[in-house]
């Protein structure tokens, strides 16, 4: 392979040509899965990554010829189905990645088939209202103690319903809401934080994320308060969610509306020197990533994608450049730190760790591998068991790191692993819980509940 073919230069992505006919042509959706399902017959490299390969594998190894030659199109959608856009493939495994000549992007062509199928027969309508978090989460939060009650996984009465309607699994645990959302939490006014550090001039807008803003306020707090106390001026917008559930469902047009709302709505602020800022990777994968591959000619995004940073590669940011205040104090256990795949796949490297190593005597444990959840993805009827062995090796590392607190930066997924915790240790009695990396920043500096 010569340089032409991509043997020395870096990965790259190329654009979603979703406005185009072609995009959604069901005969040449097909003839490109059969390209690329034959590289990869032919490699393997991925076999372990998610289900989507061996299903892959194991379709190809019963044909009659052994080649993917005697494979009926109709079966490749259970391959499709697997895929929880994490991107590992593309970001981790792949040799064949553009700009190499093979020009192979699984996730973006298990996208493609996904929007050929939704524009041949829609979004199933459970899954199409599941996928409104702002509706939902607006509406949950109304009868908050209510909805939470009725979709706890120990609420043997209203969970078997949810699985016969919604088709979410009655076992998988699920985010609980709150009364107050994060937005309106923080404009009627955040804690007096004691800052010590001078204030370098940093201005940060932090997009609260429907998860943040809907079911975990206390995320969004210990931002805050570990970004005022390094001097950030700090302030809270959630215009829309940024539309990943929609992603996965291959509504790709959806996705483009909420992508020009929201830089719509936080451009005014980049023009007045804020950084944007994201708690959850999957969202700030969404905006420094995805909307650009989608929208690549729409100048409004480029510049939002140019100003929005994960939580972590901020503070790690401030560390290196200006130094962080002081004042923060050991935590009382070590961290088995989960590195989100939509993290890793900002190729940021791994700032979630480098930021917890910030904390004097930090002991931090990696777990760099995928925890098999795949947001929506993993709650489902279908794919929670699938989800949970995907997960295995992470919640076995989890489980034997020495007594570490569980921390993963997508709190979906420390949920998930914390399940598989469990289910390696039937007996144990109290449900393990993860902690984002920023709320145990949070702690070290003495803010927040957790301190």
């Amino acid at each position: 392979m010569d340089v032409k073919e991509g043997g020395t230069a870096a990965p790259v992505r190329h654009p979603l040509a979703w406005q185009d006919a072609d995009f959604y042509d069901d005969a040449k959706v097909d003839a490109e899965l059969r390209r690329v399902f034959d590289i990869c017959h032919g490699c393997r490299r991925c076999f372990n990554l998610c289900d989507s390969f061996p299903r892959l594998f194991d379709l190809i190894d019963a044909a009659t010829s052994g080649e993917l030659d005697t494979v009926a199109s109709p079966a490749f959608k259970p391959v499709v189905d697997a895929c929880t856009l994490c991107d590992m493939c593309f970001m981790t495994k792949c040799p064949y990645v553009p700009p190499h000549a093979f020009n192979l992007d699984f996730p973006h062509l298990m996208l493609r088939y996904r929007a050929a199928e939704a524009r041949r027969k829609g979004v199933p309508i459970a899954d199409r209202e599941l996928a409104k978090t702002d509706r939902n989460g607006k509406f949950a939060g109304m009868v908050a103690p209510l909805a939470n009650w009725a979709s706890d996984r120990g609420n043997h009465l209203t969970r078997p319903m949810l699985e016969a309607v919604a088709g979410v699994h009655r076992a998988a645990d699920l985010p609980k809401f709150h009364s107050t959302t994060f937005v309106a939490q923080a404009r009627k006014g955040a804690p007096e934080v004691n800052r010590q550090a001078p204030a370098f001039g940093r201005k940060a807008v932090l997009y609260a994320t429907c998860f943040v803003n809907y079911n975990n306020p206390g995320i969004g707090a210990a931002a805050i308060a570990v970004l005022a106390r390094n001097g950030v001026d700090v302030v809270i917008e959630h215009p829309l969610c940024c539309g990943m559930p929609q992603l996965e469902q291959g509504a790709i047009a959806d996705v483009a509306g909420r992508a020009r709302t929201v830089a719509r709505a936080l451009l005014p602020w980049v023009d007045r020197g804020y950084a944007i800022i994201a708690p959850v990777p999957s969202c700030a994968l969404m905006l420094k990533f995805e909307w650009p591959l989608i929208l690549p000619d729409d100048p409004d995004v480029k510049r939002l994608a140019a100003a929005t940073q994960d939580i972590s590669q901020y503070v790690v940011d401030i560390a290196r450049k200006e130094g962080l205040a002081g004042g923060m104090r050991p935590l009382n256990r070590g961290v088995a730190m989960h590195l989100a795949c939509h993290a890793r796949a900002q190729n940021m490297g791994p700032k979630a760790a480098e930021m917890l190593r910030l904390i004097p005597d930090a002991d931090v444990e990696v777990i760099e591998r995928c925890s098999g959840h795949g947001g929506s993805w993993g709650v489902k009827t279908a794919n929670f068991e699938v989800g949970l062995k995907v997960g295995r090796p992470v919640a076995r590392a989890a489980a034997k790191s020495a007594g570490r607190q569980l921390a993963s930066e997508c709190p979906l997924a420390g949920s998930h692993i914390a399940q598989g915790m469990e289910r390696l240790d039937e007996g144990a009695v109290a449900r393990a819980v993860a902690r984002h990396p920023i709320e145990l920043m949070a702690e070290a500096y003495g803010l927040g509940a957790g301190a």
